[in-house]
């Protein structure tokens, strides 16, 4: 039971930062009907920042490291949708995607120009990043974190599309945009605070990814970015929940499969958890929240 229960705190932490990649993906999904591949770049981007404030800057308060690097990735989505996505509005889907994937590749050989491919440290304070005990139980302080901004972002944004005037243009653009913009919403605002949410998410994604990494490569943002499309295919392509749900379901599995595979079978854990994922789409092709309106294209 304990071992379960250690397992358990695991799964949550790990699944807190899938379901906030997910989330920030299926934002951006159920406005423009487009998977943003280049959201793994804003990992990779929030990662370089942090490496600037924390091994340059090593007196900065880790909550400045928190703000900025937050901020700077917020900042950086909006202008990827400003010079990279908003010419190509109206566009086939196809034309997106590959638009994605060059922004993507754009990104990756900028970071490569600016920091070589050799990966660069992140130093966290040794508070951050140290375990507590609770009974017979160790439990990583960034783990805790983790949950804990993860419910208290959950909630902020369920309120914030549910009572703001932003929030509430944003969801009836996923559901239908065209008839949003008849009736007076503006395209650019509501598509610029989409990225600019997605953006920050990504960031905070970063914070709390690389302090169990503690190191960034150029191409760091390409697993968490599949690991995001993929618990956003879980949930329901294009809803916030299901995105949610389908990021702590991918969390559970993989730390369940890591811990009770046998020895023998455990370096193809990777392989099990993607044959789960098989069987639940096979169970629901929708995903685990299917039904209700798909939101048109831009």
């Amino acid at each position: 039971m304990e071992f379960f229960l250690q397992n358990l705190i695991n799964a949550l932490s790990l699944g807190s930062l899938f379901a906030l990649l997910a989330l920030g993906i299926s934002l951006i999904f159920g406005i423009m009907r487009l998977i943003n591949f280049a959201h793994g770049e804003l990992i990779m981007a929030g990662g370089y920042v942090l490496y600037l404030l924390t091994y340059k800057l090593s007196d900065v308060p880790l909550p400045v490291y928190f703000v900025v690097a937050v901020a700077f990735v917020a900042l950086l989505a909006v202008l990827m949708e400003r010079a990279g996505f908003r010419p190509l509005r109206g566009a086939e889907a196809s034309t997106l995607l590959v638009g994605s994937f060059a922004i993507s590749i754009g990104l990756q050989h900028a970071s490569l120009a600016l920091f070589g491919g050799d990966p660069v440290p992140i130093v966290y304070p040794a508070f951050a990043i140290e375990n507590f005990a609770v009974g017979d139980f160790l439990i990583p302080k960034v783990d805790v974190i983790t949950i804990v901004v993860t419910i208290v972002l959950l909630i902020g944004l369920a309120g914030f599309l549910k009572k703001s005037d932003t929030g509430i243009r944003m969801r009836a653009a996923a559901e239908d945009f065209s008839m949003a913009r008849l009736l007076g919403v503006r395209a650019n605002s509501v598509v610029a605070a989409a990225f600019l949410i997605s953006g920050g998410l990504a960031g905070i994604v970063s914070f709390f990814y690389l302090a169990k990494i503690g190191t960034v490569v150029p191409r760091i943002g390409l697993d968490p970015v599949l690991v995001g499309i993929v618990a956003t295919v879980i949930g329901g392509l294009g809803k916030l929940v299901g995105a949610v749900l389908g990021g702590f379901v991918l969390g559970l599995v993989t730390i369940m499969a890591q811990a009770y595979l046998p020895v023998s079978v455990s370096p193809f854990r990777d392989s099990f958890v993607f044959g789960a994922v098989i069987i639940i789409l096979l169970l629901r092709p929708a995903g685990l929240l299917s039904g209700g309106s798909a939101a048109r294209r831009v």
